[in-house]
């Protein structure tokens, strides 16, 4: 088991929840664009968010930031280590340095301690993409085994100014090298580490990648808190890190909804139906399984297993709650309705059988 570090008051590592994380893409100096985003993060589940700091223009805005939301503020600081003195002063609750771009002794001491006298825990974040030319191999390649080395070094860097409150991660592009260099890593030290496939891809494509090998580390027992790093809006990153920790059986949060591929048996528009459910329930934060099928075959030992469910037929479907028809010959235009007012009503009543 790792040991636990505070970010905030959210606790990582040490057996506790595993943390899902997001970052905004705001222009961090636009503190209102910046704290609206991070509500929107907020809402969607995410517990600790990360903001760039690219500038100081980008650090002036932090205190109004961290005044503004409700869960940890993360500094994100790359080549300039006076950035994350700054957002230390401003009251940040953890900052991220990346090994490969601030590489002097010296500067990491003072940042060190600084980060020491404020209680702020910092993340080693070695990335493939970033790796000083040192721990690159002989044909100028991040491999696992370097970016470790790398994430390594500065640790024990920090270690030496007493800093004991430290997370680390070691973010490839390529799924097998990050499942390697995590493996690595989990071997070589006992501090909380930090999961994601860097630049995974647009959301179809990094979602794929990021569920293959963060479903591989977690099935391991590798990983106190995660990103999945995806193209566009950040919102999109924090429901598919809650699906990937729900298919693993390590975190319970809003619908789990479970619908049948379809054949030629279908009688009713299951695709249409399940997204308008989907849609329809993004505001639940209750977990709650939900079985959409098309027929029979399947159909009515799933919805025995849900909380809430439907069976399709020719044009119309019954509708289940606790594995119980409570809704028979519904015809499919009114299916949508019957099936999000049975989600409502099963969560307003607590959830129970019986």
């Amino acid at each position: 088991m790792t040991r636990r570090v505070m970010v905030g008051g959210v606790s990582i590592g040490g057996g506790a929840p595993i943390v899902v994380q997001s970052m905004t893409n705001t222009n961090t100096a636009d503190a209102a664009a910046t704290v609206a985003q991070v509500r929107r993060l907020e809402a969607a589940g995410c517990e600790i968010v990360r903001v760039a700091v690219p500038d100081f223009a980008a650090a002036e805005a932090l205190p109004e930031i961290k005044r503004s939301i409700s869960i940890p503020l993360v500094a994100d600081i790359h080549f300039d280590y006076r950035l994350a003195l700054a957002s230390i002063a401003a009251g940040v609750d953890k900052l991220r340095l990346n090994p490969g771009n601030i590489t002097d002794p010296g500067c990491i001491g003072e940042v060190a301690e600084a980060a020491k006298k404020a209680g702020v825990p910092i993340r080693v974040g070695a990335n493939s993409g970033s790796l000083a030319k040192e721990y690159l191999d002989p044909h100028g390649r991040a491999t696992a085994s370097g970016m470790l080395e790398s994430a390594v070094h500065e640790i024990r860097l920090l270690e030496r100014h007493g800093v004991e409150d430290i997370v680390v991660s070691l973010k490839a592009t390529d799924v097998r090298t990050t499942i390697d260099a995590y493996r690595a890593v989990a071997a070589e030290v006992d501090y909380p580490l930090h999961i994601g496939i860097t630049e995974a891809g647009t959301p179809w494509e990094g979602a794929i990648r990021s569920a293959v090998g963060l479903g591989i580390l977690l099935a391991e027992g590798i990983g106190d808190t995660l990103r999945v790093s995806l193209a566009g809006d950040p919102v999109a990153e924090v429901g598919a890190a809650y699906e990937i920790l729900r298919s693993l059986g390590l975190r319970q949060r809003g619908v789990d909804l479970h619908v049948c591929p379809t054949c030629g048996r279908t009688g009713i528009d299951l695709a249409r139906i399940a997204d308008e459910v989907r849609r329809s329930l993004g505001d639940v934060v209750e977990p709650v399984k939900v079985a959409l099928m098309g027929c029979v075959v399947n159909g009515l030992g799933e919805v025995k297993d849900a909380d809430v469910g439907l069976v399709g037929a020719r044009g119309q479907g019954t509708v289940y709650v606790n594995g119980e028809s409570t809704a028979m010959a519904v015809p499919e235009d009114r299916l949508v309705d019957e099936v999000v007012a049975a989600v409502r009503t099963f969560v307003t009543r607590g959830g129970a059988r019986g």
